[in-house]
Protein backbone atom coordinates (compact mmCIF):
# COMPACT_ATOMS: atom_id res chain seq x y z
CA UNK A 1 0.00 0.00 0.00
CA UNK A 2 2.99 2.49 0.92
CA UNK A 3 4.03 2.10 -2.93
CA UNK A 4 1.25 4.11 -3.81
CA UNK A 5 1.27 7.39 -1.49
CA UNK A 6 3.76 9.08 -4.08
CA UNK A 7 1.46 9.02 -7.01
CA UNK A 8 -1.77 9.94 -4.66
CA UNK A 9 -0.10 12.62 -3.15
CA UNK A 10 0.94 13.66 -6.52
CA UNK A 11 -2.93 13.41 -7.66
CA UNK A 12 -4.09 15.25 -4.91
CA UNK A 13 -1.59 18.35 -5.44
CA UNK A 14 -2.55 18.46 -8.97
CA UNK A 15 -6.01 18.43 -7.95
CA UNK A 16 -5.57 21.35 -5.60
CA UNK A 17 -4.00 23.45 -7.95
CA UNK A 18 -6.44 25.02 -9.50
CA UNK A 19 -8.53 25.70 -6.83
CA UNK A 20 -5.38 27.51 -5.30
CA UNK A 21 -5.25 29.47 -7.89
CA UNK A 22 -9.13 30.59 -7.99
CA UNK A 23 -8.73 31.79 -4.94
CA UNK A 24 -5.86 34.09 -6.14
CA UNK A 25 -8.58 35.80 -8.78
CA UNK A 26 -9.62 39.44 -8.80
CA UNK A 27 -12.69 39.98 -9.82
CA UNK A 28 -12.07 43.23 -9.63
CA UNK A 29 -10.43 44.63 -12.76
CA UNK A 30 -11.63 46.95 -15.64
CA UNK A 31 -10.99 47.82 -18.65
CA UNK A 32 -10.99 51.67 -19.66
CA UNK A 33 -10.53 53.45 -23.03
CA UNK A 34 -9.25 57.23 -22.56
CA UNK A 35 -8.52 59.79 -25.29
CA UNK A 36 -6.92 62.81 -26.21
CA UNK A 37 -7.15 64.91 -29.89
CA UNK A 38 -6.47 67.73 -31.65
CA UNK A 39 -6.28 69.44 -34.86
CA UNK A 40 -3.03 70.20 -36.25
CA UNK A 41 -1.64 71.80 -39.73
CA UNK A 42 -0.25 69.69 -41.90
CA UNK A 43 2.85 71.66 -42.33
CA UNK A 44 4.97 69.55 -44.72
CA UNK A 45 4.34 69.63 -48.40
CA UNK A 46 5.68 67.39 -51.07
CA UNK A 47 5.63 67.49 -54.73
CA UNK A 48 6.81 65.27 -57.11
CA UNK A 49 7.46 66.06 -60.77
CA UNK A 50 8.78 64.11 -63.77
CA UNK A 51 10.24 64.06 -67.06
CA UNK A 52 9.20 61.73 -69.59
CA UNK A 53 10.34 61.00 -73.36
CA UNK A 54 10.70 58.50 -76.13
CA UNK A 55 12.50 57.94 -78.84
CA UNK A 56 14.37 54.73 -80.90
CA UNK A 57 18.09 55.17 -79.88
CA UNK A 58 17.90 54.56 -75.85
CA UNK A 59 21.29 55.92 -75.04
CA UNK A 60 20.00 59.43 -76.39
CA UNK A 61 16.72 58.76 -74.82
CA UNK A 62 18.65 58.55 -71.41
CA UNK A 63 20.93 61.42 -72.51
CA UNK A 64 18.28 63.85 -72.68
CA UNK A 65 16.10 62.50 -70.19
CA UNK A 66 19.37 63.31 -67.29
CA UNK A 67 20.40 66.03 -68.99
CA UNK A 68 16.76 67.72 -68.30
CA UNK A 69 16.83 65.85 -64.87
CA UNK A 70 19.98 67.53 -63.97
CA UNK A 71 19.06 71.08 -65.01
CA UNK A 72 16.00 70.36 -62.39
CA UNK A 73 18.01 69.45 -59.38
CA UNK A 74 20.59 72.09 -59.54
CA UNK A 75 17.53 74.65 -60.15
CA UNK A 76 15.61 72.82 -57.42
CA UNK A 77 18.81 72.99 -54.88
CA UNK A 78 19.26 76.19 -55.15
CA UNK A 79 15.93 77.14 -53.18
CA UNK A 80 16.89 77.48 -49.17
CA UNK A 81 14.55 75.23 -47.23
CA UNK A 82 13.57 72.48 -50.02
CA UNK A 83 15.00 68.63 -50.13
CA UNK A 84 15.18 67.42 -53.16
CA UNK A 85 15.60 63.77 -53.93
CA UNK A 86 16.03 61.86 -57.38
CA UNK A 87 12.75 59.49 -57.14
CA UNK A 88 12.22 56.87 -59.22
CA UNK A 89 13.78 55.98 -63.27
CA UNK A 90 12.23 53.38 -65.37
CA UNK A 91 13.29 52.62 -69.17
CA UNK A 92 11.27 50.51 -70.60
CA UNK A 93 9.91 49.04 -74.49
CA UNK A 94 7.66 49.94 -77.10
CA UNK A 95 6.42 47.26 -79.11
CA UNK A 96 4.50 47.29 -82.85
CA UNK A 97 0.66 46.87 -82.51
CA UNK A 98 1.69 43.02 -83.25
CA UNK A 99 3.69 43.02 -79.58
CA UNK A 100 6.98 41.33 -81.53
CA UNK A 101 9.28 44.45 -82.35
CA UNK A 102 10.51 47.23 -80.42
CA UNK A 103 9.79 50.45 -82.24
CA UNK A 104 10.84 52.74 -79.48
CA UNK A 105 12.06 53.48 -75.74
CA UNK A 106 10.34 55.13 -73.45
CA UNK A 107 11.71 56.84 -70.06
CA UNK A 108 10.70 58.11 -67.31
CA UNK A 109 12.48 60.30 -64.32
CA UNK A 110 11.04 61.58 -61.03
CA UNK A 111 11.97 64.34 -58.96
CA UNK A 112 10.78 64.61 -55.49
CA UNK A 113 10.78 67.76 -53.17
CA UNK A 114 9.53 68.41 -50.06
CA UNK A 115 9.44 71.74 -47.49
CA UNK A 116 8.15 73.59 -44.78
CA UNK A 117 8.25 76.66 -46.52
CA UNK A 118 5.23 76.57 -48.78
CA UNK A 119 5.23 79.62 -50.95
CA UNK A 120 9.25 78.95 -51.70
CA UNK A 121 8.33 75.55 -52.68
CA UNK A 122 4.97 76.47 -54.77
CA UNK A 123 6.87 79.35 -56.56
CA UNK A 124 10.09 76.45 -57.25
CA UNK A 125 7.02 74.13 -58.54
CA UNK A 126 5.57 76.15 -60.49
CA UNK A 127 8.98 77.25 -62.07
CA UNK A 128 9.70 73.75 -62.77
CA UNK A 129 6.63 73.02 -64.73
CA UNK A 130 8.56 74.07 -67.55
CA UNK A 131 10.33 71.59 -68.36
CA UNK A 132 8.97 68.93 -65.91
CA UNK A 133 5.68 67.24 -65.12
CA UNK A 134 3.45 67.07 -62.12
CA UNK A 135 3.43 63.48 -60.89
CA UNK A 136 1.55 64.87 -57.65
CA UNK A 137 1.11 67.20 -54.27
CA UNK A 138 0.54 66.14 -50.97
CA UNK A 139 0.62 67.36 -47.10
CA UNK A 140 1.34 65.77 -44.32
CA UNK A 141 3.09 66.70 -40.38
CA UNK A 142 6.73 67.18 -39.76
CA UNK A 143 7.81 64.86 -37.78
CA UNK A 144 9.03 67.48 -35.04
CA UNK A 145 5.59 68.83 -35.48
CA UNK A 146 3.94 65.69 -35.11
CA UNK A 147 6.19 64.09 -32.07
CA UNK A 148 5.54 67.64 -30.19
CA UNK A 149 1.76 67.30 -30.11
CA UNK A 150 1.68 63.31 -29.19
CA UNK A 151 3.70 64.16 -26.31
CA UNK A 152 1.35 67.05 -24.95
CA UNK A 153 -1.14 64.65 -25.82
CA UNK A 154 -0.09 61.51 -24.51
CA UNK A 155 -0.28 63.25 -20.80
CA UNK A 156 -4.03 64.28 -21.62
CA UNK A 157 -4.32 61.38 -22.01
CA UNK A 158 -3.00 59.41 -19.30
CA UNK A 159 -5.17 62.15 -17.27
CA UNK A 160 -8.17 61.62 -18.19
CA UNK A 161 -7.52 57.82 -18.01
CA UNK A 162 -6.71 58.31 -14.18
CA UNK A 163 -9.65 60.31 -14.24
CA UNK A 164 -11.92 57.85 -15.46
CA UNK A 165 -10.33 54.95 -13.16
CA UNK A 166 -11.08 57.27 -10.33
CA UNK A 167 -14.80 57.33 -11.26
CA UNK A 168 -15.05 53.94 -11.78
CA UNK A 169 -13.64 52.92 -8.30
CA UNK A 170 -15.93 55.11 -6.80
CA UNK A 171 -18.67 53.87 -8.55
CA UNK A 172 -17.71 50.39 -7.29
CA UNK A 173 -17.68 51.46 -4.06
CA UNK A 174 -13.83 50.97 -4.16
CA UNK A 175 -11.17 52.82 -1.82
CA UNK A 176 -9.08 53.50 -4.82
CA UNK A 177 -7.29 51.47 -7.40
CA UNK A 178 -4.09 50.23 -8.99
CA UNK A 179 -2.96 49.91 -12.96
CA UNK A 180 -2.84 46.33 -14.06
CA UNK A 181 -1.94 47.44 -17.39
CA UNK A 182 -2.14 50.56 -19.79
CA UNK A 183 -1.69 50.52 -23.65
CA UNK A 184 -0.76 54.04 -25.57
CA UNK A 185 -0.65 54.63 -28.96
CA UNK A 186 -1.08 57.38 -31.51
CA UNK A 187 -3.59 57.57 -34.64
CA UNK A 188 -3.99 60.45 -37.25
CA UNK A 189 -6.41 61.32 -39.79
CA UNK A 190 -6.74 63.97 -42.46
CA UNK A 191 -10.02 66.27 -41.70
CA UNK A 192 -10.13 68.81 -44.32
CA UNK A 193 -8.06 66.99 -47.68
CA UNK A 194 -6.34 69.27 -50.33
CA UNK A 195 -8.20 70.08 -53.35
CA UNK A 196 -7.44 67.94 -56.34
CA UNK A 197 -4.38 69.14 -58.02
CA UNK A 198 -6.03 70.03 -61.19
CA UNK A 199 -7.73 72.96 -59.34
CA UNK A 200 -4.67 74.12 -57.53
CA UNK A 201 -1.83 74.03 -60.24
CA UNK A 202 -1.79 74.99 -63.93
CA UNK A 203 1.31 73.92 -66.09
CA UNK A 204 2.94 77.03 -67.15
CA UNK A 205 3.66 77.68 -71.09
CA UNK A 206 6.78 78.03 -73.16
CA UNK A 207 5.30 81.43 -73.63
CA UNK A 208 3.85 82.30 -70.37
CA UNK A 209 5.34 83.33 -67.23
CA UNK A 210 5.53 80.59 -64.19
CA UNK A 211 2.55 80.02 -62.46
CA UNK A 212 2.58 80.08 -58.89
CA UNK A 213 0.17 77.64 -57.52
CA UNK A 214 -2.31 77.88 -54.98
CA UNK A 215 -2.21 75.55 -51.97
CA UNK A 216 -4.45 74.46 -49.22
CA UNK A 217 -2.62 72.46 -46.72
CA UNK A 218 -5.76 71.49 -44.36
CA UNK A 219 -5.18 69.97 -41.40
CA UNK A 220 -5.30 66.13 -39.26
CA UNK A 221 -6.54 64.87 -36.48
CA UNK A 222 -3.69 63.75 -34.32
CA UNK A 223 -4.81 61.12 -31.46
CA UNK A 224 -3.38 59.31 -28.86
CA UNK A 225 -5.28 56.56 -26.89
CA UNK A 226 -4.86 55.22 -23.68
CA UNK A 227 -6.22 51.81 -23.17
CA UNK A 228 -5.75 49.22 -20.11
CA UNK A 229 -7.26 47.45 -16.79
CA UNK A 230 -7.36 48.47 -13.65
CA UNK A 231 -7.75 46.31 -10.13
CA UNK A 232 -10.17 48.18 -7.61
CA UNK A 233 -9.13 48.08 -4.16
CA UNK A 234 -12.30 47.63 -2.24
CA UNK A 235 -12.90 47.48 1.33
Amino acid sequence: MHRYRPALLLAAGLLLSPLAGAEALNYNQVSLRAEATREVPRDLMNVTLYTEDQGRDPAQLAKGISETLNKALAQARAVEGVTVRVGTRQSYPVYDDKGQKITAWRERAELRLESQDFPALSKLTGELQQTLKLGGMSFDIAHATRKENEDALLKEAVADFKARAQHVAQAMGGTGYRVVSLDLNSDGQIRFPVAPAPMMMKAARADSAPVTPEVEAGTTEVQINATGVIEVQMP
